[in-house]
């Protein structure tokens, strides 16, 4: 059965199966907006860390496989709270027991799950975790002997509400399905086997660390390192790859690696000192895709960024944003990084930066990101934007509608007669041509403009901005509309009835505006080379296959090994299997085919920090 038929069987399985997020969808759209403003603009007045801070806080210590042992699986999974069918497809392969990827052996299930952020999608709310991402999870692990321990950080949509639909899901020990949830905040700090640790900050969309957050982890965790500790840090954004346009946007990471990792205050000198240990992985989701970028070593040979050899000695920064949210691309990621760079703000700051350079594998890889964003903009893919967002193209439609009303309202008055219709039906070859004409100069005259005062004022002529672009694409859409409803106009009979004239032109003018402004719109994004705009050719097509996570296993050796895993496919056929439980059995639904796993990339190894001296 598929996700439509098993929202029949809502009740028995305890959460309603949702389809994905359509990003472009004029209400998804609306509604997304209002949130967002709402927690920009309130943002800096109910900042929940701040409340935190009364609550208690401890460091926590990694479950492991049976006493005694010395290593650990690690799970980290981020943006996953979307569609039911990706989530669900991700969550069953987090919950087997082992997974055959990497040649003859498996890999086991993670003692340890790592939620990276954005749990839920669009906004947070108690129904939306439920049937997004709470339901799902505890279906594809109802139990388990071990106990697996889910640790949780927020993303910007779990901001959404201030945080208070999280701190309700996650921070009140409660379990979800066979994981267990010990964290009391939205930040955690692990003390994991080998001497790792793992960090999970909260940055509350991109403010600075709070106080009370800043004393945790200087409590917890800075007091406690040693030479040759390590440590992974899983935040909510890649800021490092921000910081290519944002010089500032890696600030707050830096900060924290230099005073809470690289270095802590010492009462008894009253000055700073060296822990020793330092960041040898940097974990996250946000972009939903899978990208990596390693440090360049002293010894690498100049010029080869793009392929950098293997090297465990080399920090590593990850994303992994492939929980179950819509496909992101990858072809615009900028290919070397200095961290910070050189324009950065920040007055303490290691000088010369590391460099980090982008990794050969990346999830889609460019040429496929390419094929993928082009699909947004034709008519015959499946993932074509008025398609993949219902109610886009009725939008569009409505809108061309209104206009091309006004326009014959407009044409009918100059040329001095009170009845549209009657205009349009006389209208001859040059009143069409001349209105053509009129509507191609003023389409033309911002780009003449724009170039022309570049000339001026000695600068490089540039195009016009991409709002103004988009507006003079729609207006030629209404144009074209009214052309069109001219040409129908005058090619019916006198003796038709004005009024089934009107709503036949009516008709003909939604058709047309429908398909026209949808096109070029989706044209328009598909021209728009960055920001949000750029981001849309993505978002608009809700692509809910090649979704993934990592695995991570700490070594008796000490030696941290990342096995990237890729679903190409998510399932879409489900079978119903019952759940014993107290007090009355329950429904979830189980793969008819479990989804196939594979490795992105090779396994990457990252040897633990040396000890000072050794």
């Amino acid at each position: 059965m598929d996700v439509h038929e098993l929202r029949k069987h809502a009740a028995a399985l305890r959460f309603t199966p949702q389809e994905p997020v359509r990003w472009l969808a004029p209400k998804e759209l609306a509604r997304t907006a209002v949130k967002v403003g709402l927690a920009a603009v309130f943002a800096g007045y109910s900042d929940k860390r701040e409340i935190q801070g009364a609550l208690q806080a401890d460091l926590l210590r990694a479950p492991l496989a049976n006493p005694g042992a010395e290593d650990i699986w690690i799970d980290f999974v981020a943006d996953l709270g979307d569609g039911f069918e990706a989530t669900y497809s991700v969550a069953s392969a987090l919950a087997a027991a082992r997974l055959a990827v990497a040649g003859p052996d498996s890999l086991p299930r993670g003692s340890l799950l790592v939620l990276g952020g954005d749990q839920v999608y669009p906004v947070a709310s108690t129904t939306a975790y439920e049937d997004r991402m709470k339901g799902p999870y505890r279906a594809a692990l109802p139990s388990a002997p071990d106990q697996p321990l889910m640790l949780v950080l927020p993303g910007n949509h779990d901001w959404y509400d201030g945080l208070t639909a999280f701190l309700r899901m996650f921070a009140q020990g409660r379990p979800i399905g066979g994981w267990q949830t010990r964290q009391t905040r939205s930040y955690f700090a692990v003390q994991l086997p080998q001497r790792w640790w793992l960090v999970g900050l909260d940055s509350q969309l991109g403010s600075y660390f709070d106080d009370p957050q800043r004393r945790y982890f200087e409590s917890c965790l800075s007091t406690r390192l040693l030479p040759g500790d390590s440590v992974i840090v899983c935040s909510a954004a890649p800021t490092w790859v921000k910081s290519n346009e944002e010089p500032n946007a890696f600030n707050s990471l830096h900060w924290f690696d230099r005073n809470i990792i690289r270095t802590r205050f010492n009462p008894a000198t009253g000055k700073r000192e060296d822990t020793g240990a330092s960041i040898r992985l940097w974990l996250t989701g946000d972009k939903h895709h899978y990208a990596r970028y390693a440090e360049r070593l002293p010894d690498d040979r100049p010029g080869s960024d793009d392929a950098l050899p293997p090297d465990p000695r080399r920090r590593q920064m990850v994303t992994c944003g492939l929980g179950g949210a819509f496909l992101a691309s990858t072809h615009r990621l900028p290919k070397a990084l200095p961290l910070p760079p050189a324009t950065s703000r920040m007055r303490a700051k290691d000088d010369p930066p590391p460099a980090f350079a982008l990794a050969q594998h990346t999830y889609p890889d460019a040429a496929e990101s390419r094929s993928l964003a082009r699909a947004i903009a034709k008519p015959w893919s499946r993932y074509w934007l008025p398609r993949r967002n219902p109610g886009f193209a009725v939008l569009a439609g409505a809108l061309h509608l209104v206009l091309v009303l006004l326009t014959s309202a407009a044409f009918a008055l100059a040329e001095g007669r009170l009845d549209p219709v009657d205009a349009l039906r006389r209208a001859g070859t040059d009143d069409l041509l001349g209105l053509l004409c009129t509507s191609a100069a003023l389409f033309a005259l911002p780009f003449v403009f724009g170039w022309g005062n570049g000339l001026l004022h000695g600068r490089r002529p540039r195009a016009p901005s991409g709002a103004i672009v988009a507006v003079l694409f729609q207006l030629a859409v209404t144009v074209a509309a009214l052309s069109v409803t001219v040409a129908v106009a005058r090619s019916v009979p006198p003796s038709w009835n004005g009024f089934w004239l009107l709503a036949i032109l009516l008709v003909v003018a939604a058709v047309t505006g429908a398909f026209l402004g949808s096109q070029l719109f989706a044209l328009w994004v598909l021209w728009t080379d960055r920001g949000l705009v750029a981001e849309w050719q993505m978002s608009g097509q809700s692509i809910d296959d090649r979704k993934g996570f990592v695995r991570m296993h700490i070594a008796r050796d000490g030696t941290l090994t990342l096995y990237p895993l890729a679903l190409d496919g998510t399932c879409r056929d489900w079978l119903l299997d019952e759940v014993a439980d107290t007090p009355a059995a329950w429904l979830r639904p189980v793969p008819r085919t479990p989804p196939t796993v594979r490795l992105i990339e090779e396994p990457i190894v990252i040897r633990r920090t040396g000890v000072p001296g050794a």
